[in-house]
């Protein structure tokens, strides 16, 4: 993996297509499916992205960018008629899967292609971004070479509390490159981007929030607990502020449960690249979904906590 040097000054010479990108409801394989049509997932879904995604992107300093979300054909009638309400703030595409090469066309008729530079956001519909995020990444670009962008830190927000953390490989990855041949930042999970582009890795103010709710079980409490007085500027207005819990019971909690949690996430990390090893990417996968329907087998149901959220796994 090639890193690159931090970088904060864009050439204003170069024009830019940028695009955020986000799965809404769209089908998936095995267990999943089924869920993601669920009546109470959809319009748990609709809740969480009008709570933290959609305000936090409408809010951006910088408009310069599209915003293309994927979803199901077959959405219920109260969705399409909530997509066609909405339409003005993204480009709704419908499709029952995005192979690569259709998400190249979409990206084209979307932004007609005429930047010198393509950059594109991978966002989840239960996440928000910093208001400066698209901005951010914009004025990291430096010409037409493909390279994969992350801002580094970030706040994980679980129920009334708020969790100040650094990931490197985060899911809110951007790839920006030339329109000759693009990969886009959905060529590989998130993680795994550097494995074919160099990466460049922005630190400064956090730049994303990840929510961690019942509907998804990716997601888990990391970092350090911090009070809202932290990080205010990253909610918007439309998210339930958190209790403030004082100085005390912060440090309190990052010197007793943090350690704990690191430990869980070293154990289930190393578990993982095991399995990915020795299965691979879609065997991995395909182990997944044959576990998470073992209670449909023995006559159990399947909770919906089990189901993902749009993040990249494929």
């Amino acid at each position: 993996m090639t890193f690159i040097a931090d970088q904060h000054v864009v050439d204003s010479a170069w024009s830019i297509d940028h695009v955020i990108i986000t799965r809404f409801n769209l089908p998936s394989p095995g267990r999943e499916q089924s869920i993601r049509s669920r009546e109470g997932w959809l319009r748990r879904r609709v809740e969480l992205f009008e709570t933290y995604c959609e305000p936090s992107v409408v809010r951006q300093t910088s408009q310069d960018f599209h915003w293309l979300i994927y979803f199901d054909p077959d959405s219920p009638d109260w969705l399409k008629a909530w997509i066609e309400r909405n339409d003005r703030r993204f480009t709704p595409f419908f499709r029952t899967s995005v192979p690569h090469d259709a998400l190249i066309d979409d990206l084209r008729r979307l932004t007609g292609a005429t930047g010198q530079i393509l950059i594109t956001t991978n966002l989840d519909n239960d996440d928000g971004l910093s208001p400066d995020f698209v901005a951010r990444v914009q004025q990291s670009t430096s010409g037409t070479a493909r390279r994969a962008i992350y801002l580094t830190r970030g706040v994980i927000m679980h129920g009334h509390k708020l969790y100040l953390y650094r990931d490197r490989l985060n899911a809110f990855c951007s790839v920006s490159e030339s329109w000759e041949a693009p990969v886009t930042a959905w060529a590989d999970w998130h993680n795994r981007l550097g494995r074919s582009m160099p990466v460049a890795q922005l630190t400064g103010a956090p730049g994303w929030l990840q929510v961690v709710h019942g509907g998804n079980v990716s997601n888990r409490v990391h970092g350090r607990r911090v009070a809202l007085s932290k990080v205010a500027g990253l909610l918007p207005g439309t998210v339930p502020m958190p209790d403030d819990p004082g100085q005390i019971r912060c440090l309190a909690e990052n010197l007793t449960l943090r350690p704990m949690r690191g430990v869980r996430t070293v154990v289930r990390s190393t578990i993982r690249r095991t399995l990915i090893r020795a299965f691979g990417r879609d065997g991995f996968d395909r182990l997944k979904n044959a576990v998470a329907e073992i209670p449909q087998r023995v006559g159990g149901s399947l909770p919906e906590a089990s189901v993902g959220d749009g993040e990249q796994v494929r």
